[in-house]
């Protein structure tokens, strides 16, 4: 068998192998479906040295993190502010914090509305981490934001430094990466921080929904795809602010003034209809992966922190956002402890209360979904149109057989 990469399809697109390449000739690129997936673009300089399938978490059946020891609590940011402007309680922001208040640098994501797309950056100050606030719900891509603060660990350490870095991610980068981290000797330089993650929609989706977008606010200059207007439990909602007239919109004056005057802004929620959360929650577009080879559902995790929404009963009445946080090994421990948050200790179940415990199961309607949003002539309002057609006439077809069905369990059930 090629010890390589080359066999791998529809995984993760982590991107690590790309890192762990010395010949670095392995790219990440969309498939056909619209996933990032390594390629090797010169095989005659493959020295099948092993590294790419070693540090891939889809080649792997079990995770990087061995032995957790679990501790679960609800927490939130001690600063208003920055509680209002996260997705949930601020534990995430206020970890990247500490870390950089204690001369660290934290390699977070951002949207890059020039290039529309989400990707992993490095920040060194607090003003460069605000792009990181908030919840991105589409693939990032890691190989730069990865390669530079490995870089830059290493450049610290020539000269004689031993700073700790926070690395934040989708649960299966986060496992590749402590896989190379591990490899490569360097684990204790380093904090992973990964979330409760649903799935990745297909970015062939997100460019049809912006294309629908941008017809209403102009090009885009900034996305949230978590807000709080609402309420904390409204919160699937999507915040754009769009460019008009070569004006492009400070968000943060948007934000906190909400004023909204000779500038382009959508609020679209998932209550109200949006059709980017309306084909992203209903599983019929996500990675092949998530439906799957996710192993990171519910406590599995190789992050030292885990974090997520408290959705539980116990919070059910809170709208300013509450994190529910993991916390896998003493690392995470320490560094929650020093960040500027409130912390309440619950059982484990009672943070994990709504969290997904298995994988996504693929949407009936995911290859027609699929189809359609690989034609290239076809929009979002078209996707959503043909999908909630086919929505209605499988539940008229369940509805029609179900007396059917209800005879044959009977008789089925007679001759036991």
């Amino acid at each position: 068998m090629i010890n390589n990469i080359s066999y791998v399809k529809d995984c993760y697109g982590c991107g690590v192998c790309a890192i762990a390449c010395g010949k670095k000739i392995i790219k990440l690129k969309y498939n056909k479906d619209g996933f990032y997936e390594p390629f090797i673009i010169d095989s005659g300089k493959c020295t099948e040295c092993g590294l790419c399938v070693e540090v891939c978490s889809y080649n792997h059946d079990d995770i990087s993190l061995t032995n957790p020891q679990i501790a679960s609590y609800a927490a939130w940011s001690k600063d208003a502010q920055i509680r209002r402007k996260c997705s949930s309680g601020g534990v995430g922001f206020e970890v990247a914090k500490t870390i950089l208040s204690n001369g660290g640098k934290v390699c977070g994501v951002r949207y890059n509305a020039e290039k529309n797309l989400a990707e992993h950056y490095v920040a060194a100050t607090d003003q460069e981490l605000i792009p990181s606030i908030g919840s991105k719900y589409i693939q990032s891509y890691t190989v730069d934001g990865f390669n530079d603060i490995i870089k830059q660990l290493r450049q610290a350490k020539k000269q004689g430094e031993n700073p700790t870095y926070l690395v934040t991610g989708t649960p299966c980068q986060i496992d590749s990466f402590r896989r190379y981290i591990q490899k490569f000797r360097i684990e204790d330089n380093f904090i992973l921080l990964d979330f409760f993650c649903h799935g990745v929609p297909s970015k062939l989706m997100w460019d049809k929904y912006v294309a629908h977008v941008e017809k209403q606010v102009g090009r885009l200059t900034y996305v949230s795809w978590r807000n709080k207007f609402t309420g904390w439990h409204d919160s699937w909602a999507m915040a754009i602010d769009g460019e008009v007239k070569g004006e492009p919109v400070d968000w943060h004056e948007s934000y906190n003034l909400l004023i909204r005057e000779k500038k382009s802004y959508l609020n679209s929620r998932r209550s109200q209809g949006d059709m980017f959360y309306r084909l992203f929650l209903s599983d019929s577009c996500l990675g092949k992966a998530c439906y799957d080879k996710c192993k990171y559902k519910y406590d599995q995790s190789s992050a030292d922190i885990r974090i997520g929404d408290a959705w539980g009963t116990a919070y059910k009445d809170d709208e300013c956002g509450v994190s529910a946080v993991l916390s896998n090994t003493q690392k995470g421990v320490n560094i929650l402890k020093k960040s500027n948050c409130t912390f309440v200790e619950h059982t484990l179940a009672l943070i994990l209360e709504g969290q997904q415990k298995k994988c996504p199961k693929r949407h009936v309607a995911y290859d027609m979904v699929m189809n359609n949003i690989s034609n290239k002539n076809s929009t979002i309002e078209d996707v959503c149109k043909s999908f909630n057609r086919f929505v209605w006439k499988h539940r008229q077809i369940k509805r029609l057989l179900s007396p059917v069905q209800t005879l044959c369990d009977i008789i089925k059930k007679g001759r036991r």
